[in-house]
């Protein structure tokens, strides 16, 4: 047969334990309101009435009917091509055209909503013209600028200018030597990923063929 123990509690200890949970719930209590007292003061600065063309919502702004990705927006998709451009990086140019595409593929599936296209072949531009400049950096001798120019179209005499040339990997990034041996198509067919096709997609779904 079982037998079950229940303990005695004595009423000074049934009154002390009273006090307690009095206590603790007083306690709770006065700790949930002055959490919900912060909570409303960090809602009430979070939250202005403003005009549409003056508020910033998720990244974009409403100019008049129109959509467009925010001036922050854009500063920090400049500043993370900066780095994955980077000609300190030294990573394998696959790798890093793999990890430009991954992140312009995201950042148009998301900003792509925006309507404003005037800035996208400029940036175009400026991606491939970074790209030029990573690829000058990794050819570091002169001789090894000259082949792969050759090998790429240049005439041989522009070939050994600019690999003789001591001014800044930026600056000999725009050069008609650079241009013209590291061409658009063949950029492509490197990698690189075109933000001004990848918006057209986007806006134009059934366009297959874009302009150069």
């Amino acid at each position: 047969m079982a037998v079950y123990y229940t303990p005695t509690i004595s009423r000074r200890q049934g009154r002390s334990r009273e006090v307690l949970s009095e206590g603790s719930r007083r306690a709770n209590l006065r700790a949930d309101l002055s959490a919900c007292g912060r909570t409303g003061r960090q809602t009430e600065r979070s939250y202005k009435v403003v005009k549409t063309d003056q508020c910033t919502f998720l990244g974009f702004v409403f100019k008049g009917k129109s959509i467009r990705w925010s001036d922050n927006s854009l500063a920090e998709f400049r500043r993370q091509i900066r780095l994955l451009t980077g000609r300190s990086w030294g990573v394998f140019m696959n790798y890093r055209f793999r990890k430009l595409r991954d992140y312009i593929r995201g950042w148009v599936g998301y900003y792509g909503l925006s309507e404003y296209y005037r800035p996208i072949p400029g940036l175009d531009h400026w991606l491939r013209r970074r790209i030029r400049m990573c690829y000058w950096k990794q050819w570091r001798r002169c001789r090894k600028r000259v082949n792969e120019l050759l090998k790429l179209g240049c005439s041989k005499l522009q070939a050994i200018l600019k690999a003789l040339s001591r001014k800044s990997y930026w600056r000999l990034s725009k050069t008609f030597a650079t241009q013209v041996g590291m061409t658009n198509q063949w950029l492509k067919k490197q990698g690189l990923i075109s933000i001004r096709e990848l918006w057209i997609s986007f806006h134009y779904p059934n366009k297959t063929r874009y302009s150069s």
